[in-house]
């Protein structure tokens, strides 16, 4: 029989409803659990009864415990009729089942007994799991009338392992091949209740006007993994039986097993033995640890050598002795490599042997050496412990072998400490007669807050100001809170301090009011830990309210790229919608990072994250193309949350003392599980692409597979419709001040506990996958996101544009159309939404052909990271606060208030326009209100004698009227609205902190004018014609049109100023080069000898710049150039065009001469990109 049981502490109800005629009710609760029944006393006419009663029930069998149902029915007892009514029930489901430590008090909102039934109120349970051997079943409560029992069904069942979640070996161990696989019913226990969270996948979609180089996109492989070969997602298996590890290539391992040793000889003077084992394979050898005047050591230590790069068919154990000068040979056992045994898990663990030792000649001598040696894969649930000697040559030996092998970690459970500090009486102040200035400063570890200074004529303060702070289980850190008198401006005097354990706070998952509590204040050189029990005469008090708040999901990690969103109480965890593999294969192409041996080279790892659970792969060392074939799982509670997979360089492996070293990030890749098909496995190598001062940088490949398997579809479709964030987040919002220093606390307390594990997760690492430096300020992230909404706006201006084209009938046949269909639409009003959203709907299905059918990655175009100014990039990775001369400061800062200007005034402008709205019925302008309100009258009169569809067919076809009846001047009501006043005339404009304020407001704005000054949009698309024979000339990389594909044609370009960004193209001006005729300008040619170019229509604005000279700088160079020609960007694809595709709007076409004088090497001269060209003044 199982010593498992079902804890479940009924403490009270709340705004129950009555039942009795009189207001009232005498309610009491009867609890279901497999099969038996409790049920508390009856609390008499009471709508909030209270009954702290505790009831245990026997889990008969706990492999079935995540599919039972604790119901909890609350009724009330009928005296005179002898009869109970229901007054609302709740359900909780075995899988929200926690051990005791981590239960607390949920307040179950009742539900309906049954469709006609009535009901309110909530009812308050402790429920919780224990194995306690001393807590015994309940028996019957002795209630008044005989309906209190307890029914068993006498269910039994053997006892079994309980898996809430696996626990760290397992997870690695027997990682899922697939959801069928691990669907059998989870097996729980007493010893293994602590959960684990699992994590998520990405998919990718790039727009035609975001495509980047090739080298930085993703691309899909088909390896040949465990489970077979993937082809488009799909497992081609050929043969190949279904393995755990059907996500990685199958590696074979030798694996040795150092158990013990018995009877060793001596070997000093002392007669005393230092041992230690040496084990050789060839040139690879691993070393244990050795222990002092020892002859019976025990090891358990696990060596594992690839097989592949094993050169040797025999291995050597040596036993040495540990001396000063030179280690003594022991002995030694040879075991031949062909004669060791295969296993393939989960074949039981192979059992170790004694081998005799023998000497150098082969002879048994004293002493024998337990060992187990057999090949395996890297399933072996050996794997993870062992120590990878073929990969830790080259290193020095002294270097801990815990540096080298893989892990997984947990993140602390991480909560939230809501601190009400709301008064303090009695307080005794130093200088009796001076008004005290009186604060609270409250810390928990490194985290310090205060509340605001209050002064008062009486020794008593009050605030009612709420300190929230995270703190991580096992609470290490006390809250400490000490009142502070403001004595000087830089002068704080202490007036008490207390000390609240953490441990002895109340833990809450909803927002339930606690009550407060009085602590006495201590001398500050003398506190201690508060004693609830200890009274004194007189002292100092402070009044508060602690909490735990589990109701909230702490934020660890950015909440663009969250992996969990499940609060911290566990109560309220719901089940998992499916399961996450992630298979890290290899890395190809790295770039050195180090030098050793003189040659370059680097020591990789893979970190993973995803929820509460990181991964970190073995190091691979001295290896630019490493492979790690490692698999790893997660479980997944909500689509829209993202994995993480980072590249580092190890660099605590040099020498003794580089433990102060940073690892060098190499890049990640993030992976959002919502972007990822159900059941199909994704196997791409994503470019591991990172910023650096001098621009974007490839570091190398990485290479994933990747599968979600979901348990239910529907539970999943259904979360779609949930909040994002646990219930408390909206209940009791905390604000974005508070939650971005809350989030940067917690990724400290993250980093400072996974930094203590073994092997350390760094912090730099930890911090890197967190994205702590997110917020920051970037004027590369601005301009992206920028563009990012231009880019969703684009389709309403297209609109506005084509519309505006259909109002001055540039193509009659579609402006007829269109009246008609609005003639429809006015005449049948009830079509109108039923045809958007059919339009929608045909749309979304039309686009399902072109779905992305890739995992998202990093975009360099959309990230505007190939395009960045290197001022721009230095100004990113400046240090907060600056590190940078004051010239550069002050040239940024000068930047900073031009652009800031120019915002302010477009900020002025829009507020003038909404003014002026607000003026038409202000009377600040009689004459205008006056006008006004005359024609509000007749239009009142006007649409109530008219059929709003007569005026809305009017209006319709007056906005659209021929231009034959327009006239170029603006319209009265524009006219009108112009005359309007605005606020502009009570603004002082010399006003400083006006300007200021708008400085600061708009600062990170800086980018919007200058951006949007260089916004062109496409004006059509033309059809690509294959060239004919002969047709066409390639020199210099010029691209020739490809049939049917779509070129994107620009009747504009970027405004000329200073600093507009331009890409600069070779072209050859001379008679027979590659530009075709004579020049368009003067009608003749131009040696390549002679600095000249041909600009982009926009540029070339219809011959208005022929003969002008412009000021091209790049590669730190300038030089003026003549504008001979244009580049057309409207046409081309035609024998006019040379059938060659039409040029993009920002592009300057220069000859040899522009490329020579700015210095450019002559093997880069095919494009790139300018700093800046500006019109220089005429030359004649």
């Amino acid at each position: 029989m199982s010593n498992l049981k079902l804890g479940v502490e009924v403490v009270g109800a709340h705004n129950l409803l009555s039942k009795d005629g009189q207001g009232s009710s005498s309610p009491f609760v009867e609890l279901h659990f497999d099969g038996q029944k409790f049920r508390t006393t009856i609390k008499e006419k009471d709508l909030d009864p209270a009954w702290n009663e505790t009831f245990y029930f026997n889990v008969s069998d706990p492999n079935d415990l995540s599919s039972l149902t604790l119901e909890a029915l609350v009724f009330n007892n009928n005296k005179s009729s002898q009869s109970k009514s229901s007054l609302g029930k709740v359900k909780i489901n075995g899988s929200s089942f926690v051990p005791y430590s981590d239960a607390v008090v949920l307040h179950y909102p009742l539900e309906k007994a049954g469709v006609f039934s009535r009901t309110r109120g909530e009812l308050g349970l402790k429920v919780f799991i224990t194995d306690d051997p001393s807590v015994r079943v309940s028996n019957s409560f002795p209630a008044t009338d005989s309906s209190s029992y307890i029914v068993t069904n006498g269910k039994k069942g053997t006892r079994r392992t309980f898996h809430h979640l696996p626990n760290v070996k397992q997870q690695q161990q027997e990682p899922y091949s697939s959801f069928a696989e691990s669907s059998q019913p989870i097996r729980f226990g007493p010893d293994q209740m602590k959960s684990t969270s699992q994590g998520p996948k990405v998919v990718r979609m790039y727009s035609g006007s975001s495509s980047q180089p090739a080298e930085y996109s993703l691309k899909e492989t088909s390896p040949v993994l465990g489970g077979g070969r993937i082809v488009g997602g799909r497992v081609v298996r050929g043969g190949r039986k279904s393995s755990t590890y059907d996500l990685v290539e199958p590696m074979q391992f030798l694996f040795v097993r150092v158990v013990k040793a018995k009877d060793l000889p001596s070997k000093d003077i002392t007669g005393s033995l230092d041992p230690y084992v040496e084990v050789r394979v060839g040139n690879y050898k691993g070393v244990t640890q050795h222990f002092e005047k020892n002859q019976s050591p025990e090891w358990n230590t696990v060596f594992a050598f690839s097989k592949e790069r094993m050169q040797s068919s025999v291995l050597d154990v040596v036993v040495k002795d540990k001396d000063m000068l030179k280690d003594d040979f022991v002995g030694i056992v040879r075991v031949d490599l062909h004669e060791v045994p295969t296993r393939v898990a989960p074949d039981s663990p192979l059992a170790p042997e004694w081998y005799r030792l023998e000497n150098k000649k082969g002879e048994k001598k004293k002493g024998e050496l337990m060992l187990a040696v057999w090949i395996g894969t890297q399933a072996d649930e050996a794997f993870p412990d062992a120590f990878h000697t073929d990969v830790a040559g080259p290193i020095d030996m002294s270097v801990p072998s815990t540096q080298i092998r893989g892990k997984v970690y947990h993140s602390p459970r991480l909560w939230y400490v809501r601190v009400n500090v709301i008064e303090a009486q009695d307080l005794v102040v130093s200088e009796k007669n001076r008004i005290p200035d009186v604060f609270v400063k409250a810390r928990i570890g490194s985290q310090f807050l205060r509340t605001k200074p209050i002064r008062s004529q009486t020794m008593n303060a009050m605030w009612n100001e709420d300190l929230m702070f995270v703190a991580a289980e096992p609470f290490e850190e006390h809250l400490i809170l000490s009142v502070e008198d403001r004595v000087a401006s830089n002068k704080d005097e202490a007036l008490g301090v207390v000390i609240i354990p953490l441990t002895t706070v109340e833990k809450r998952a909803d927002d339930r009011f606690v009550r407060s509590r009085w602590y006495n204040l201590q001398e500050p050189g003398s506190a201690e830990i508060e004693e609830p029990k200890k009274k004194e005469k007189f002292s100092s008090r402070i009044h508060l309210r602690v909490t735990l708040d589990g109701g909230y999901h702490v934020l660890d990690e950015s909440t663009h790229y969250s992996s969990d969103l499940r609060p911290t109480a566990k109560q309220l965890w719901k089940p998992s919608i499916g399961i996450l593999e992630l298979g890290i294969l290899n890395v190809d192409g790295l770039h050195p990072s180090k030098t050793r041996d003189g040659r370059g080279t680097t020591d990789t790892y893979c970190v993973a994250k995803y929820g509460h659970k990181w991964v970190r792969t073995r190091t691979v060392i001295d290896s630019l193309n490493p492979k790690f074939n490692e698999q790893y799982t997660w479980e997944v509670y909500d689509p829209a949350t993202v994995l993480t997979v980072g590249v580092f360089d190890n660099g605590q492996l040099e020498e003794k003392g580089s433990n102060g070293k940073r690892d060098m990030k190499i890049g990640k890749v993030r992976i959002r599980v919502s972007t990822l098909e159900t059941g199909r496995v994704y196997t791409h190598s994503y470019p591991l692409l990172i910023l650096h001062p001098s621009g974007v940088k490839k570091m190398g490949e990485l290479h994933l597979a990747i599968r979600f398997s979901c348990a239910s579809m529907v539970n999943m479709m259904f979360l779609y419709s949930r909040p994002l964030l646990p219930k408390m987040h909206y209940v009791k919002p905390l604000s974005v001040t508070q939650q971005d220093m809350l989030r940067h606390q917690a990724v400290n307390i993250v980093a400072a506990r996974l930094s203590r594990a073994e092997p350390p997760l760094r912090k730099e690492v930890v911090e890197y996958m967190s994205d702590a430096d997110a917020h920051l300020w970037s004027m590369r992230r601005s301009k992206a996101n920028f563009f990012r909404l231009m880019s969703v706006f684009s389709g309403l201006l297209s609109v506005g544009n084509w519309f505006g084209d259909v109002c001055m009938w540039k193509n009659p046949i579609t402006t007829s159309l269109v009246h008609v269909l609005f003639l429809m639409l006015v005449c049948f009003p009830e079509l109108i939404l039923p045809t958007v959203f059919l339009y929608m709907c045909l749309i979304g299905l039309w686009n399902y052909q072109y779905r992305p059918r890739y995992p998202p990655h990093m975009n360099i175009r959309i990230s505007h990271a190939d395009s960045t100014h290197p001022d721009e990039l230095d100004e990113e990775f400046d240090t907060f606060p600056t590190s940078r001369s004051s010239d550069l400061v002050r040239m940024r800062y000068d930047r900073l208030r031009s652009l800031a200007g120019r915002i302010q005034t477009v900020v002025g402008d829009v507020a003038t326009q909404g003014e002026r709205i607000q003026a038409l019925l202000s009377w600040r302008d009689p004459r205008a209100t006056v006008l006004f309100i005359i024609f509000c009258l007749l239009a009142a009169i006007v649409l109530y004698s008219t059929p709003f569809q007569i005026f809305a067919g009017l209006s319709g076809f007056y906005a659209m009227r021929h231009p034959r009846f327009r006239h170029k001047l603006p319209s009265a009501p524009l006219n009108f609205f112009r005359r309007l006043p605005a606020q502009t005339d009570t603004m002082k404009n010399s006003s400083f902190g006006a300007y200021l304020l708008v400085l600061l407001v708009f600062a990170t704005l800086t980018f919007c004018l200058d951006a949007r000054l260089q916004a062109c949009q496409p004006s059509g698309k033309i059809r690509g014609i294959k060239p004919p024979p002969g047709q066409c000339n390639p020199e210099n990389d010029s691209d020739c049109c490809k049939q049917g594909k779509m070129y994107t044609t620009y009747k504009c370009s970027p405004p000329v100023t200073g600093n507009t960004k331009a890409v600069l193209t070779l072209n050859s001006f001379q008679k027979g080069g590659d530009g075709g005729g004579p020049s368009e300008c003067d009608n003749q040619y131009h040696s390549d000898d002679t600095p000249v170019v041909a600009l982009s229509t926009g540029w070339y604005s219809g011959g208005d710049r022929c003969l002008n000279y412009i000021t091209i700088s790049a590669n730190g160079r300038s030089v003026k150039a003549k504008v001979v020609d244009e580049c057309d960007s409207t046409m081309g694809c035609d024998d006019e065009h040379d059938y060659q595709p039409p040029c993009p709007n920002n592009i300057v076409d220069a000859s040899k001469a522009v490329w020579e004088a700015l210095g450019i090497p002559e093997g880069d001269w095919v494009f790139t990109c300018l700093t800046g060209f500006a019109e220089s003044a005429l030359l004649n």
